[in-house]
């Protein structure tokens, strides 16, 4: 792990591993206190909000990798892990090579992007308005359908038993903050239902902007309320704990839209999800319903007074959030922002020696490092995975009574 800050001089320094002095005594590391400190500050903050991509879920379902092991994700026997871009691109490429190629060599698809998914649908969508009616069209037209079924098929990859303990140990920390301040806003980029999952397991509550009624429908007012505790005496009332905000900034697996009365519902069957598909047009799409609603509270909560912006696993690709953030930097002074994903720093190349990271050559990133760099101690860049960050967040308690006892129900019911 490594950590940039204004404090360290606007340089990265690694973590290292533990020393002890004569005494038998361990010497505290700098780098390791300072990604200590940052994440006790944003976590301190009346207001945490808390966004979260991709990173945040390739380890589910990841067979552990050997010390040293390197090369693609293993996934457990009879499990499916997260897709990363280039998998749902050779998702997609495998379900109908023959016309992949054809789409490639239609659209005019420039091999120097890659095999990137995001950019060969973009393309799509632009040969569609251009080209005429006819059999070109209709290829095209085909082939997005396709890729869309295969998207959807492959961001399924959880199921109910699948282990998430991760995302419940993060959840953990971050609703156990005292009630007194704002509950904390979770928004994600990702479709798949980990924090619902997490959020079961640990028996949280989640906001998410749809009703208690059945089926679950989503009005935005269900984010103004909150849930309190009311004793025998009517006068009496307390904020319940464990509650968070999420927000599914671009879709989710459960969701659907019905045909009849126009109301958007949860439904985990649904074979038409809602979902903002990866290509250029996210912007345009992000200001539709529900969208709207997520991408507005999500520029709102980063102007309110004394704000902590915990990214995980986000890369700073998406424009229509990257800008925002930016923007609250800029004209939020009480903003603390920390960045954690494991490509930001430097890295060693067995024959190249050592790499800039994203942090260098990123458009977003790099104006970070500039403002760390120039004096910016409300800024921190933390070269982590997800799995190596969530333990080093603040634990405020133990486990609670009522933690406990739904634990040996659990292990009781197994035990049955």
């Amino acid at each position: 792990m490594q950590v940039l800050t204004y404090r360290n001089g606007g340089a990265w320094r690694e973590v290292k591993d533990p020393q002890e002095d004569g005494n038998g005594r361990a010497i505290p590391d700098p780098a390791l206190a300072e990604i200590n400190r940052n994440l006790s500050d944003c976590f301190r903050c009346t207001n945490l909000v808390v966004l979260t991509g991709l990173g945040t879920s390739l380890h589910v379902n990841v067979l552990p990798k050997a010390p040293g092991a390197s090369g693609p994700r293993a996934a457990q026997p009879g499990k499916r892990i997260a897709p990363t871009m280039a998998d749902l691109w050779n998702a997609c490429k495998a379900n109908r090579e023959e016309l992949f190629e054809k789409v490639i060599a239609l659209t005019h698809f420039p091999a120097a992007k890659g095999e990137n998914i995001e950019a060969l649908l973009s393309h799509c969508k632009i040969a569609e308005e251009f080209l005429g009616d006819g059999d070109d069209k209709a290829l095209v037209t085909g082939f997005i359908a396709t890729a869309e079924q295969t998207v959807r098929d492959c961001v399924r990859f959880l199921d109910v038993e699948d282990e998430v303990g991760l995302h419940a140990d993060f959840l953990r920390r971050l609703v156990r903050r005292s009630t007194r301040k704002l509950r904390t806003k979770v928004f994600t980029t990702n479709y798949d239902l980990c924090f619902e999952y997490a959020a079961r397991k640990g028996r949280y509550v989640i906001v998410d902007g749809f009703s208690h009624t059945t089926p679950q429908v989503f009005d935005s007012l269900y984010f103004s309320y909150d849930i309190v505790k009311r004793e025998s005496s009517p006068e009496s009332h307390d904020f319940i704990p464990n509650v968070f905000h999420l927000y599914k900034l671009h879709g989710s697996v459960d969701w659907t839209k019905n045909t009849k009365s126009g109301e958007i519902e949860k439904n985990p069957a649904s074979e038409s999800p809602l979902l903002i598909y990866p290509r250029n047009t996210k912007y345009e799409l992000s200001f539709e319903q529900p969208y709207l609603e997520m991408m507005s509270a999500f520029q709102t909560a980063l102007r309110q007074p004394d704000t902590g912006l915990l990214v995980l696993g986000f890369g700073f690709n998406d424009n229509h959030l990257a800008e925002p953030i930016l923007s609250a930097i800029n004209s939020n002074l009480h903003l603390k922002v920390v960045v954690c994903d494991p490509g930001l720093g430097p890295w060693e190349h067995k024959e190249k020696g050592v790499q800039d990271g994203n942090d260098a050559k990123h458009p977003y990133l790099s104006k970070l490092r500039y403002l760390i760099e120039h004096g910016d101690a409300r800024l921190a860049l933390i070269s982590a995975t997800f799995e190596q960050s969530v333990p080093l967040m603040p634990d405020i308690a133990a486990e609670t009574d009522l933690e406990q006892h739904y634990e040996r129900i659990r292990l009781m019911r197994e035990a049955g």
